[in-house]
């Protein structure tokens, strides 16, 4: 007799306001158990991702068989170009994120075709995003999903604690 194990399913859907303590959470062990050098400036963004509402929205992944959060992604509103960076035919998107606790599932990617498919949506022309240098896993994932990175784009930026760190650049042209 033989036994079907059916892997649970994953739903992507917008953050309900009661969640964001969780996603903040969620977030922080996500980076945290990747990263040992974060700023404690970022350590604190990651937590509080209520603070980026005026400009973006969350969306989550959430497992269906538990009903528990695995991942996230913060989705740049419309309007909103990042300090001239992002142009308005462009979707851009950030603290992607899944728990470490369910990575192996395919829930980056899948957030990250989310992303794909909201700038269709939108009538978007691109995606773009900015990554650490250190974040290999993500800049693999990326590459396999199409999106390509753009030097001419990158940038070098000051945290409050002194140190600089490198931007880079990913975009993904959409097919019109």
């Amino acid at each position: 007799m033989s036994t079907t194990v059916r892997a649970s399913t994953v739903r992507i859907r917008p953050a309900a306001d009661s969640e964001y303590a969780a996603i903040g959470e969620l977030t922080y062990a996500a980076y945290s158990n990747d990263y040992t050098d974060l700023s404690d400036n970022y350590r604190h963004q990651l937590r509080h991702p209520e603070a980026l509402l005026g400009a973006y929205d969350f969306f989550v992944a959430e497992d269906e068989a538990t009903g528990g959060l695995v991942g996230t992604i913060a989705v740049l509103r419309a309007g909103h170009d990042q300090q001239g960076r992002i142009a308005p035919h462009e979707l851009y998107f950030r603290l992607l994120a899944t728990h470490p606790s369910a990575r192996g599932r395919g829930i980056g990617a899948d957030l990250t075709r989310f992303a794909m498919a909201e700038a269709r949506r939108r009538g978007q022309r691109a995606v773009v995003l900015n990554s650490g240098p250190e974040m290999l896993g993500a800049h693999a994932l990326y590459r396999k999903l199409g999106f390509s990175r753009r030097s001419d784009r990158e940038d070098v930026i000051v945290l409050p604690d002194g140190r600089e760190l490198e931007l880079l650049t990913f975009v993904l042209d959409l097919e019109e």
